[in-house]
């Protein structure tokens, strides 16, 4: 059986006229797809040459001098909302000057004068009347170099003292001409009487000061405000020279609460550098000495750096832990924002702690950095000088 496929064709009756108009028809909307795109064309360039007049117009005023713009917005805005805006900032910079001088006035150190130290860390709540009194005893026993200190009472202190206590620092002075620095030789406190202005302590310490003579020692009581958080307020501190004790003689003291007064207990090399650049500046914590009389304990010490920039506080940071020398080396630096050096309030704050079983215990503070205050820092001046070099300078420690 055979099969056959015949193949079958479709002929539509479509005349030339016919033919001719679509074709027609397709090259119409394929000249008005081309005029289409001709005009987009044209749109796109003129807007692109537009915008680069713009960014060009913008570059040459921001490189020149600075033009007010935005004038329908100024125009569009009542009077009245302008003055008020404008007083609003204006206040707003006065209370971030006022807040920047306390800084100043907080974390500022002045340097030290023949019998005292301006205060380095003065706290804002500090009375402006009387501090209060502090009774206290004092006996040195020659034989065997031992001073016995017999805290007694404090009566009168400020209606904010809740929980007062009193730290004792016993201090001896270096034989080094022209040197102020101070070696802090014990130091102690006494226990925290509750919800009292008149705390009767009532407690007795005892020092050793073998090879340590008298003419250059003296003991520091400070009165605080106990806080839980560690961040106790000064009352007011009682300072008495040893000079003039005699063997085996107790004497009595009551004294008037002083304002805190700061001794410096060694020196910390510290380099700066500016990177205008990229708007930065290197702090280095190079070395710490303290005197040649201080006594070495095996413990670890650090360094800690915060910088205040136009009153904001960057984030702080730490060195890593050294052992405790006479002479520490840390050979450390650390980079902070520092956008215009010239215009820009930079204060920088060091502070050096050494490790305990308990915590940490503040070894001293330094401050530097272009803050107005009637003593000038020639180390941030050398180093606006020397750009992208490093400057290096020994500062005081205080405490």
């Amino acid at each position: 059986m055979t099969f056959r496929y015949v193949n079958l064709q479709v002929y539509l009756p479509f005349s030339d006229t016919l033919k001719y108009c679509l074709l027609a028809l397709a090259i119409a909307l394929f000249l008005a797809a081309l005029i289409i795109l001709a005009c987009k064309m044209r749109q796109y360039y003129a807007y692109k040459a537009k915008a680069n007049g713009k960014e060009k117009k913008f570059i040459s005023s921001s490189n020149g001098e600075k033009k007010p713009d935005g004038k329908i917005l100024v125009k569009s805005l009542s009077p009245s909302f302008l003055e008020v805006a404008r007083k609003e900032q204006d206040s707003k910079i006065e209370l971030m000057q006022k807040e920047m001088e306390k800084l100043e006035v907080h974390l500022t150190p002045s340097p030290p004068s023949n019998e005292s130290l301006d205060d380095l860390g003065s706290d804002s709540d500090r009375p402006l009347g009387p501090r209060g009194m502090l009774k206290f005893n004092l006996q040195y026993n020659k034989k065997s170099t031992t001073l016995t200190l017999n805290v007694i009472e404090a009566t009168d202190l400020p209606e904010y003292s809740r929980d007062p206590f009193v730290r004792i620092r016993v201090l001896c002075k270096t034989d080094e001409p022209k040197s102020e620095v101070q070696t802090v030789l014990h130091e102690c406190e006494t226990r925290v009487v509750k919800n009292s202005r008149n705390p009767i302590f009532d407690e007795d310490f005892s020092f050793s000061l073998k090879e340590y003579p008298l003419s250059n020692t003296s003991i520091k009581l400070e009165v605080k405000d106990f806080d839980k958080y560690s961040r106790h307020t000064l009352i007011g501190e009682a300072r008495r020279a040893l000079k003039d004790l005699k063997s085996s003689e107790t004497l009595e003291f009551n004294e008037h609460l002083q304002e805190k007064t700061k001794d410096i207990i060694g020196e910390v090399l510290i380099s700066l550098k500016c990177l205008p650049t990229a708007q930065k500046i290197e702090v280095g914590i190079l070395k710490f000495k303290t005197s040649s009389s201080s006594i070495i304990q095996e413990r670890d010490v650090y360094a800690r750096i915060d910088v205040f920039s136009n009153q904001h506080k960057q984030k702080h940071q730490k060195s890593s832990l050294r052992a405790k020398s006479k002479v520490t080396v840390f050979n450390e630096t650390f980079l902070f924002s520092l956008p215009d050096p010239k215009k820009t309030h930079c204060l920088i704050l060091i502070s050096l702690y050494e490790t305990l079983s308990t915590g940490k215990k503040l070894i001293g503070q330094t401050t530097l950095g272009n803050q107005k205050t009637k003593f000038k820092d020639d180390h941030w001046d050398m180093m606006m000088q020397t750009l992208r070099q490093p400057v290096a300078d020994w500062h005081p420690l205080y405490i």
